[in-house]
């Protein structure tokens, strides 16, 4: 059995991804352009407000799937 199979490494993994991502929040509360991408939909209309960060999504899922692959990659 190899021992990076183990169920607890992959509770370590998601552990220091939560903590970096505390981090990157604590130092950077705000980054201005994440969420005001050109593609975002945002309707005001009188009291309704709808807000939906779709080109953010898309680059998020784009930058983790990266991540991911060179995690699955350097693992095996």
């Amino acid at each position: 059995m190899k021992t990076m199979s183990h169920p607890g490494w992959l509770l370590i993994v998601i552990g220091l991804l939560i903590v970096g991502t505390g981090i990157v929040w604590l130092l950077f509360p705000s980054i201005p352009w994440l969420g005001k991408l050109p593609g975002d939909i945002n309707v005001d209309s009188g009291n309704f407000h709808f807000y939906f960060p779709v080109v953010t999504c898309i680059l998020l899922s784009v930058l983790l799937t990266g991540v991911l692959w060179v995690v699955r990659f350097f693992s095996r």
